[in-house]
């Protein structure tokens, strides 16, 4: 939809205050174009995540020699005209100016210098004109379209837009802890969730190059880094994201997944063509009765095991093999998937009527974007998993429209099931999901039992009297 709602509603919850004025955790995007901050794909340029080095990988951005001898310079950091120059108006001029012909205007200012300024990108600054030659263009997944697909893309562009939303991914491999000099950058144990440190960030900055994705930020004002906290405060009283809780497509799902840590480097160390399968095996079966007996060894608690069993984000991504990976190239293993975008028929035209191609819907090929672009998207180029599920895809629109209208004959149905592998009940249970499921079943948040993480290094009772029950820090008066 690209109604931006995730992003306002992240927007006022965490980054209002002096020093974040640029910073979006959650941002969304039209594609093709040149994203947010611009060329963010481009990694020839900004250096994020991993290469495969032989056979095990290493981080694109620097060795330890590397890091050490850039750690005053960084070459690969993006400025801030890579983002934008975040901006106000002086209002007061609409109601100081004064008596004349025209009619008064509130100038652009800049919130970091205070000056006039004129405004030249914005944080969705080519929002709906992916079809432009100007930000398409700029696109780095086109470089493996052929003019005709690119012309295909851009007539249907004309005509409707694919909107991307972005926060971070929270990555089992992520580019931003390894490149941090400090060790500042942290992945939660009990939750997965990657955070920054406050105390220990020292403006190294190694972290914003290192994330491929481009979601770690430097507050200027603090002179610390910033990214998105997957609204970890809200998940531990039960409530889901800010961005997931708003969103007015309902488009988000969250849920818990069981992986084998164990298999990560194995995974991101294996050619570009084998990452989505790969990390999709590494993700466990938690109605297996072996799995759930290792992770209660392993200490994963019952109520975590319990989630994970209704997890909708293990059905599309692992059940149903509907969810892929963003980048998955980077080797940082993300744990945001997204689902391929089911875009409108391409119709052409005539003798003036629109030729639909035949059956409805035509095909989950020609009626969409180039499968090409999303396997650069989505699949490290490999259209395979892409071209898998658009035929599981196609195959539930043409079960449901059997349903509803019933000009489609049994026939054909059960020909597109079979060749996407799957069976009227596995159809019946995705369109249920994607169409008719409630707010518990899409956003399924699992206990976070934070007190238990905490009792494993220090006792938050032990200084009961001077700080409160469950505190760990003694309050300090004023600011």
């Amino acid at each position: 939809m690209g109604c931006h709602t995730c992003s306002i509603a992240c927007k006022n919850i965490w980054t209002d205050r002096h020093g974040t004025e640029y910073m979006w955790w959650n941002n969304v995007e039209t594609k093709p174009g040149t994203g947010y901050p611009t060329l963010w794909e481009d990694q020839g340029k900004y250096r994020g995540g991993w290469e495969k080095r032989g056979k095990s990988v290493r981080l694109r951005l620097h060795n330890r020699g590397e890091g050490l001898a850039n750690i005053f310079y960084n070459p690969s950091l993006p400025s801030l005209d890579d983002y934008y120059e975040p901006w106000s108006y002086r209002y007061g001029d609409l109601t100081s100016a004064p008596s004349g012909d025209d009619q008064p205007v509130a100038r652009p200012v800049s919130m970091i210098t205070g000056r006039e300024m004129t405004i030249e990108a914005g944080p969705n600054w080519d929002d709906d004109l992916g079809g432009s030659g100007i930000y398409a263009a700029g696109d780095i997944n086109l470089a493996a379209l052929t003019t005709e697909e690119r012309q295909q893309l851009f007539l249907l562009e004309r005509l409707v837009f694919f909107h991307l939303p972005r926060i971070c991914n929270h990555c089992l491999n992520p580019g931003c802890v390894a490149a941090c000099p400090t060790g500042a950058i942290y992945k939660r144990g009990e939750d997965g969730i990657v955070l920054v440190s406050q105390e220990k960030c020292r403006a190294w900055r190694m972290c914003v190059s290192g994330c491929p994705y481009k979601k770690v930020y430097f507050n200027w004002k603090t002179g610390k880094s910033e990214k998105c906290i997957l609204c970890y405060p809200r998940q531990e009283t039960c409530q889901s994201p800010a961005c997931f809780h708003s969103c007015v497509g309902r488009i988000r799902y969250l849920g818990t997944l069981l992986y084998d840590a164990d298999g990560i480097e194995r995974c991101a160390s294996l050619p570009d063509h084998e990452l989505v399968e790969a990390q999709r095996e590494l993700i466990l079966d938690p109605g297996d009765p072996r799995v759930c007996q290792k992770a209660r060894e392993d200490g994963v608690h019952e109520a975590i095991i319990e989630a994970a069993k209704k997890s909708p984000v293990y059905n599309f991504v692992k059940e149903w093999g509907l969810a892929l990976p963003l980048h998955p190239e980077a080797r940082t293993l993300p744990m945001l998937f997204y689902v391929p975008p089911l875009l409108p028929v391409a119709a052409t035209m005539e003798d003036g009527k629109y030729d639909l191609g035949g059956l409805p819907f035509d095909d989950q090929v020609t009626g969409r974007l180039p499968i090409r672009y999303f396997a650069a998207l989505f699949a490290a180029g490999n259209d395979q998993p892409v071209r898998a599920a658009y035929r599981k895809l196609h195959a539930v629109r043409l079960h449901r429209r059997r349903e509803t209208v019933g000009d489609i004959p049994e026939e054909l149905v059960q020909q597109a099931l079979e060749e996407a592998g799957s069976t009227s009940q596995e159809a019946e249970a995705i369109y249920r999901m994607t169409s008719l499921a409630t707010f518990a079943e899409r956003h399924v948040v699992p206990p976070f039992l934070r007190e238990m993480a905490i009792e494993a290094t220090t006792d938050p009772f032990e200084r009961k009297e001077s700080t409160g029950a469950g505190f760990i820090r003694p309050p300090k008066r004023g600011w």
